[in-house]
């Protein structure tokens, strides 16, 4: 693509020989006379010389000349514009020839102009963009959308209309919409071709879809030629066209391919804007015409309906220079690129510039020729001219007309037709702001852009073949060559993949899934197998995929594992097999253990679970102390009731009673924690006791990794790589292992005697081993990588997206287990290894039990703290009537009953409860006869 961009040394060698030539044929008459410098001030200039440079008598070119003299007319009658000041219009036809046009645009320079309207080539404004550079003339082209136009190298050509680039964008943007992969280009050979075509490339290439096949034919080429092109197309795999060409001849592409039967049903028809082009300037609609473009879908440039464009419309048939009927988008951008002009000269105009031209010193005369090159003079305002017209900013009949910086038009944007019937119909916009939506972009930009691909969206198309269904957009090539499939002719584990006598030449698991899934595509498959391996030793896989990579085969079928490496090179489709890399080594049985009691909870538990037998213990003794008498007596007996209390409750044999409420309330809630305990223990025991236990000094990938001892690998298995480097295993210490036997063989010698200690391996090769070996060995830890097998496809491959879904409804309708059971059944090795760790009950599925237990007894034991505290203060001011002398006598250094201290507080916590409600009793009732008696001796006093 990049080679279009470039310009080649035998394409510039060609445009400086004709511009040679050019410089020698041609002889200025008109100015013979005419030397020195001219200086015209602005005040006294009354008419300003424009050219217009396009092919009269063509699709753009009939159209833009109404629109030319039309903008003329309407500057030169409009006061505010330019007063005094006319506009004075030299044309000149480029009669569709590159050679004849460059010479028109020189002749049109030696006219004195200070802008040119023009041209609509994109190959004669490459090389006349060099003179208005020299000369400093503005070049507004309406109609040359070549993007290589845009290079700095051109400073002075002016885009009024919307470049290719944009419109590449948009056709981008509608494959990836459509989910087609490849499109095949065809286009003219020209600089408007190659420069649109190129930016198609990039701008597939950022939706990972890409250009299959540049179809290009020369100008003016004949028919034969186009038939040819066609014909070639046409045996290749895409059926989406790109159609870039020139309106005047795109035509006998659409005849020719009619013709071929390249209209029909499932092709795919994309043409650029030359089409509408074409069709929006006819008279009427020829129905002949509109027979080929059935199911065609174009890009027309968007002008919004403004009331300009409308009042313009209405005035077009009414035009004195018009000569059709209707009308194309190149001629709004003709009218407003006239108007922009003269919009431009007056700005120019009052900021002070003037209107001059000067010889430049480096045409020089040269003795003995007829060359008059003094006669092309430099506009000495050119430069600032140019910025003003950079800077301009109106609504014109096509829009509104504002550059960016890149020298383009604002808010690019395109109709989406599909032509059907005797007309066409919008299926809906694109804009660079908000990409393809069925909401005009005038909308769009009053709203924040959204270009996710949930917000694209067109209405329905109708095909060619006249069906809304969308074609798939590609078919198998119609050059009879079937796809050349690889298969790995493997030397072990041939369920999956083997050699056959019979066709196809293979058999096995893989094949039978593939040909399943194949069977359920809506479209015929030619394939071939073809054995990659000599069959004696398994094929390496990474080899295998760089084949299909290499495009040495279409594709490869069998136990292919999707690693990451093998997904950048090739496609794969939805995997068919879960796959996984396990170890296996051998295992022994294991012993039973005298302190096989202890295995069923973890030690965090067995400690925790201790702590609350003790917790609940002390919490009971605090709330039954005072009011039962089982909890009092001497301390020594007191705590071993709390011991024993405790302990009973495992079997609920506690003698004990409770009589308070917040104690009976706490044990309620830890017989239910013993309760669940208790069953959980033996739940747990009775499975470590009487299920048969396996163990194996490999306790899984982390022990080998640790280790330095000698690892299995099956010859061919990516697992040789990512154990090296994934895992960093040095790789003296893997060992490729070919058969079953040497398998077992390794496995049973063990490192010390030449053997390996494990084998790592994917894990429907052990699964098939382990049955083959009546489980003689096991698997240990667990798969430590998750991956799948698939099929392998060329990148971008439409058979990898199609053969996916079909292997997802094999899935679906069970097709995939009835294989699976055919060729892989296999008997299940039921005794576990090392599972004690498993079945071992932590704290972490009983912490909430513990948190329901302890938060009961916190609760009850705020209760009790508070009515202690409580009775505690009624209490103390009976000491100092001194009728409970006995109880806290006053201090030896004469300190008051009041002054209590924490030995007094728990002294009273651990009297009884009847007690201590007789001494509050008598003191309620000493108080009420003291309030008695003292109101009987107020009474009695003298008055």
């Amino acid at each position: 693509m990049e080679n279009l961009l470039t310009p080649r040394p035998d394409h510039i060698l060609m445009r400086r020989t004709l511009l040679l030539v050019i410089f020698c044929m041609w002889v200025p008459m008109g100015v013979m006379g005419i030397s020195g410098s001219a200086n015209v001030s602005s005040s006294n200039q009354s008419v300003v010389n424009i050219g217009a440079l396009f092919t009269f008598d063509s699709v753009i070119g009939r159209s833009a000349k109404p629109g030319i003299l039309a903008a003329i007319d309407d500057v030169n009658s409009d006061s505010s514009v330019l007063p005094g000041t006319k506009l004075n219009l030299i044309k000149h036809d480029t009669n569709c020839s590159g050679f004849l046009g460059t010479v028109e645009a020189l002749q049109l320079m030696d006219d004195d102009v200070v802008v040119a309207i023009g041209p609509q080539s994109s190959g004669i404004a490459h090389v006349i963009s060099h003179v208005v550079n020299e000369l400093h003339v503005p070049l507004l082209s309406f109609g040359a959308t070549d993007p290589t136009l845009a290079a700095l190298q051109y400073p002075y050509f002016v885009r009024t209309t919307h470049s290719d680039y944009f419109q590449m964008y948009a056709i981008a943007d509608l494959v990836e919409y459509c989910n087609w992969r490849e499109v095949i280009a065809i286009f003219v050979d020209d600089d408007y071709g190659r420069g649109g075509i190129s930016v198609l490339g990039d701008a597939l290439a950022k939706k990972r879809a890409k250009i299959s096949y540049k179809a290009a034919f020369p100008p003016h080429a004949p028919d034969s030629k186009i038939n040819d092109l066609l014909v070639g197309v046409n045996l290749m795999e895409s059926r989406v066209y790109v159609v870039h060409v020139n309106p005047d001849s795109g035509l006998k592409i659409f005849s020719i391919a009619k013709s071929l039967g390249m209209m029909a049903g499932g092709y795919v028809w994309i043409a650029t804007d030359w089409l509408p082009s074409f069709l929006d300037s006819s008279k009427t609609a020829d129905p002949d015409i509109m027979n080929l473009l059935q199911g065609v879908i174009a890009l027309r440039h968007h002008t919004p309906d403004t009331d300009l464009k409308k009042n313009f419309n209405s005035r077009w048939n009414s035009l004195k220079h018009n000569e059709s009927v209707s009308f194309n988008s190149y001629a709004l951008y003709a009218y407003d690129s006239v108007w922009l002009a003269a919009r431009a000269l007056d700005v120019f105009l009052k900021e002070g510039g003037n209107i001059s031209f000067s010889d430049d010193p480096r045409l020089r005369e040269t003795n003995g020729s007829n060359l008059r090159l003094t006669s092309l003079r430099i506009f000495d305002g050119g430069q600032q001219y140019l910025q003003t017209i950079l800077r301009m900013n109106f609504a014109g009949v096509s829009g509104q007309i504002q550059f960016d910086s890149d020298k383009n038009l604002l808010h690019p944007a395109y109709d989406i037709l599909n032509i059907g019937g005797t007309g066409s119909r919008r299926v809906g916009y694109w804009s660079n702001y908000s990409q393809l939506s069925i909401i005009s972009p005038e909308l769009l930009y009053t709203k924040p852009p959204n270009t996710s691909s949930s917000n694209q969206r067109l209405y329905s198309v109708i095909w060619p073949g006249e069906t809304i269904t969308k074609p798939r957009g590609w078919v198998f090539p119609n050059n009879g060559k079937p796809l050349q499939i690889a298969v790995p002719n493997r030397a072990e584990y041939k369920e999956f993949m083997a050699k056959d006598k019979d066709p196809p030449g293979v058999k096995g698991y893989c094949i039978d899934v593939f040909e399943a899934a194949i069977a359920l595509l809506p479209y015929p498959v030619p394939h071939t197998y073809i054995l990659y391996g000599d069959g004696k030793r398994n094929p390496s896989y990474n080899n295998l995929v760089n084949a299909v990579a290499e495009n040495k085969y279409d594709a490869a079928v069998g136990d292919i594992t999707i690693v990451t490496n093998r997904t950048r090179i090739v496609d794969f489709t939805q995997p068919y097999m879960e796959s996984g890399l396990v170890v296996v080594a051998p295992v022994k049985q294991q012993k039973s253990s005298p302190w096989a009691f202890l295995k069923p909870f973890t030690i965090e538990m067995w400690c925790v679970t201790g702590a609350f037998f003790l917790l609940v213990g002390a919490v009971v003794w605090i709330l039954e102390h005072r009011i039962n008498q089982e909890f009092r007596g001497p301390p020594s007996q007191q705590l071993m009731t709390i011991f024993w209390f405790s302990f009973s409750t495992m079997f609920f044999s506690h003698r004990e009673n409770t009589v308070g409420t917040l104690g009976r309330l706490v044990l309620i809630v830890w017989l239910f924690v013993v309760l669940i305990i208790n069953s959980s223990y033996t739940a747990s025991l009775t499975s470590i006791l009487t299920v048969q236990q396996l163990t194996s000094r490999i306790e899984g990938i982390d022990t080998l990794i640790a280790s330095t001892e000698p690892i299995g690998i099956q010859d061919g298995s990516f697992a040789w790589n990512y154990l090296i480097d994934e895992l960093n295993i040095a790789e003296s210490r893997l060992v490729k292992l070919k058969t079953q036997e040497e398998y077992v063989d390794l496995l049973l010698r063990g490192p010390r005697n030449g053997g390996v200690a494990a084998i790592v391996d994917e894990l429907p090769y052990i699964e098939r081993f382990l049955s083959s070996t009546n489980c003689e060995f096991r698997t240990v830890g667990p798969e430590f990588t998750k991956s799948g097998w698939g099929f392998a496809f060329q990148r971008d491959s439409p058979l990898a997206v199609d053969l996916s879904t079909a292997i997802l409804q094999l899935s679906e309708n069970g097709d995939l287990q009835k294989i699976h059971n055919k060729w892989l059944t296999h008997s299940e090795c039921t005794m576990q290894i090392n599972e004690v760790d498993s079945t071992q009950l932590s704290l972490k599925s009983f912490w909430g039990l513990f948190l329901i237990c302890g938060i009961a007894c916190f609760i009850a034991l705020i209760f009790f703290s508070c009515k202690v505290l409580c009775q505690y203060r009624r209490f103390i001011p009976e000491a100092e009537e001194g009728d409970v002398e006995e109880i806290e006598p006053t201090t030896r250094s004469g300190r008051s009953i009041r002054t209590t201290s924490f030995k007094n507080l728990i002294d009273f916590v651990d009297r009884k409860e009847v007690e201590i409600k007789e001494i509050l009793r008598r003191k309620s009732s000493d108080s009420k006869r003291q309030a008695s008696h003292s109101s009987d001796g107020q009474s009695n006093s003298p008055p």
